[in-house]
């Protein structure tokens, strides 16, 4: 890979011209450090949580807002393009913790994996990070995600959804979105923000269809936030036996022993893994059962036997690409 070009930001600060990969959020649903733990400590303390209030959240790679990754595209225009997938519960804190530390701008375009609450609650945070109008006058972000999912956004935020005001009503300041409806379908991709797309079903419980998605042609990235069992067609459009091996899968892992419904939890993910085979793997969605230091001395160990690179990620995680 030839040498990346380093230049001197507005800022002052030198910026390699690469695309990235900056992990927003690798913690579940409720987050981590678990609440309860913290307000009915066990005897003794959970040992990951209580690492919570001795340790600043940047310092500790235990401390795990929900899953979130942010795409720095530098594409063929030159310019760089901020892919963000899932926008949830723990948005802000997000923004206010890595999008300073990594000079992130603005958000050109979402993507939603599903509509899930630690998927989709931070949507109306999202105008911290828009220009600021109070007449509301700007131009919208455009954000990806199935009709299920819009729908049930429709309820959860009809201020974001409707397009005119209702006679007598009131301008507001809100989050300015422009809604473009993707599909449950491996054929059809789709561009965002200038970045192909390949939509990635999967089951999260058997219910539920949820997606991953694909994306880079150079270096080849799958991010499946939210699986509980793979669908056939997309294990195999994913795996080396398919013959399109990837080079990193960034995969869910919830519990580290037992099982879960919804989830993979680390046992089925490790054997999911061991089926796929990807060129390197990042684990996330991990509960407080997770401690980041000693789980990865075992996945060094395990690494070495299957021939599989993984490790847990973690918050903050920047990872240089060239997609």
């Amino acid at each position: 890979m030839a040498a990346a070009t380093v230049v001197v930001a507005d800022n002052g600060n030198a910026r390699t011209e690469k695309s990235a990969l900056i992990f927003l959020g690798t913690g579940c649903s409720s987050a981590v450090p678990n609440a309860l733990c913290l307000i009915q400590p066990s005897d003794p303390p959970c040992p990951v949580c209580s690492q919570s209030l001795t340790l600043p959240p940047d310092q500790n790679p235990n401390y795990r807002c929900n899953t979130s990754l942010l795409i720095d595209y530098f594409g063929s225009e030159g310019k760089h393009k901020y892919i963000l997938i899932d926008v949830g519960k723990t948005f802000r804190e997000q923004v206010l913790r890595w999008f300073t530390c990594h000079k992130i701008p603005q958000v050109d375009s979402i993507i939603l994996t599903h509509e899930h609450a630690d998927a989709v609650l931070g949507l109306d945070d999202i105008r911290a990070v828009q220009p600021f109008s109070p007449t509301n006058d700007i131009n919208p972000t455009p954000v990806y995600l199935t009709q299920d999912s819009m729908e049930s956004i429709a309820v959860k935020f009809p201020y974001l959804v409707q397009k005119k005001l209702k006679p007598g009503q009131e301008v507001r300041r809100v989050t300015q979105l422009d809604w473009k409806n993707i599909e449950s379908d491996l054929t059809k991709p789709f561009m965002a923000s200038g970045l192909q797309f390949v939509p990635l079903p999967v089951m999260h419980g058997e219910d539920y269809v949820c997606l991953g998605f694909l994306f880079g042609e150079r270096y080849k990235v799958a991010y499946i936030s939210d699986v509980s069992r793979f669908l056939p067609s997309t294990e195999n459009y994913i795996s080396k036996d398919g013959g399109q091996q990837l080079d990193l899968l960034i995969l869910d892992t919830l519990y580290k022993k037992a099982s879960h419904n919804t989830h993979l939890c680390f046992p089925q993910t490790l054997d999911a893994l061991k089926r796929i085979h990807p060129k390197r793997a990042l684990l996330i969605g991990m509960t407080h059962e997770f401690d980041h230091h000693k789980d990865n001395e075992f996945l060094k160990d395990w690494s070495e036997r299957e021939g599989i690179p993984v490790q847990l990620a973690h918050d903050g995680l920047r990872i240089p690409v060239d997609l």
